[in-house]
């Protein structure tokens, strides 16, 4: 049977890959690198085709495809939503994606993205955090303690200097299994159990619940002046985490409008709304914080540059590596003219 040519072999990094990739650079590493990776993508935010994402929604979930070029290289992810699956024992959220060159339009890596969607995530919210929390913060509550609450607390321990963080879940087990995972992170982790008493002293408040309704996480009256709110459970339409007073009361910063109002916090304001982009406060052209008593919320939905810029930052991660496996998924026969007879000489 005749081997398959080299250039036909897509690099796959497989979830064990993934899992050996992170640990050999490092937690708190690898998120500050693929956030600088976002950061200077953002920096170059005009250069990409910009749409919002595909969903396929049904009653028990939703899936989605996110796609975007910057004339180069395409990527998409392919990640799904679902709720319900945490009381079957399942994630709520599993993703793979993709890149390719434009020139050729062949895949040059393909790769898991449930554990790097988490970091992604993570690492946009500190990034943002950096642009937008007080620089004096030191105590985070992070409400809403599931598979992203630990990747959160650690990457605004390495980018925004936090040293504490305070938990609140309404299931009190996803608030100790936060809390064991973070045990030797170097974080002081304290569990609580109110909402309300998980916000006392901190100066970021982070919401990442999973439920699909229109929730009231955070009242109005919880929320002070000074703070910065990562809101980033509300991801979907017809899932929101903040009462609506607390939207009127902040500084609306998103990735993408067109796609936030559809699916993130501000889909309870009206359409005009005033929010500013964070491309725009990343290259100067927007004001980010401005004062100590302004409430800066990030109504964070992801967007696919975040995850372009993801799997980019992969791609030159595995480069000279044993973290990825070269994947025959491509027909691609000697005389491109001739698949009939590539087809024929396997036989």
């Amino acid at each position: 049977m005749t081997q398959p040519s080299e250039k036909a072999l897509v690099p796959f990094v497989s979830v064990d890959n993934m899992m050996r990739l992170v640990h050999h650079i490092g937690v708190e590493r690898m998120i500050t690198q693929i956030a600088a990776q976002i950061e200077a993508d953002f920096k170059r935010w005009e250069s990409f085709d910009k749409t919002p994402r595909i969903p396929a929604h049904s009653p028990h979930g939703v899936i989605e495809l996110m796609p975007t070029s910057d004339g180069e290289a395409y990527g998409f992810k392919y990640v799904n939503g679902h709720p319900k699956n945490t009381s079957e024992g399942l994630q709520t959220v599993t993703a793979f994606g993709l890149l390719a060159d434009v020139y050729t339009g062949y895949p040059t890596l393909l790769t898991e993205m449930t554990m790097l969607t988490a970091l992604r995530t993570a690492a946009t919210s500190a990034l943002v955090g950096s642009y937008l929390a007080p620089k004096s913060s030191r105590v985070m509550a992070m409400i809403g303690n599931g598979a992203q609450s630990e990747f959160q607390c650690l990457a605004f321990k390495a980018m925004c200097g936090i040293d504490t963080v305070r938990l609140y879940d309404t299931d009190p087990a996803a608030t100790e299994k936060c809390a064991g995972n973070l045990k030797n992170s170097g974080l002081t982790v304290v569990t609580c159990k109110t909402p309300e008493d998980a916000i006392e002293g901190a100066q970021i408040i982070t919401t990442c619940t999973a439920d699909k309704k229109y929730a009231t996480i955070l009242t109005d009256n919880m929320v002070g002046p000074g703070v910065h709110i990562n809101a980033i459970g509300g991801d979907c339409p017809g899932k929101t985490e903040l009462h609506r007073d607390i939207l009127l009361r902040s500084d609306i910063f998103v990735e993408y409008p067109e796609q936030t109002r559809i699916e993130g916090e501000i889909q309870a304001l009206v359409d005009d709304h005033p929010v500013t982009e964070m491309w725009q406060v990343m290259t100067g052209q927007a004001e980010g914080r401005r004062d100590d008593r302004q409430i800066t919320l990030f109504d964070s939905v992801g967007f696919a540059i975040e995850d372009f810029s993801a799997l980019r930052y992969i791609q030159s991660a595995i480069e000279g590596t044993g973290f990825f496996e070269p994947l025959d998924m491509l027909a691609d026969p000697d005389n491109p003219r001739d698949l009939f007879g590539m087809l024929m000489r396997a036989g």
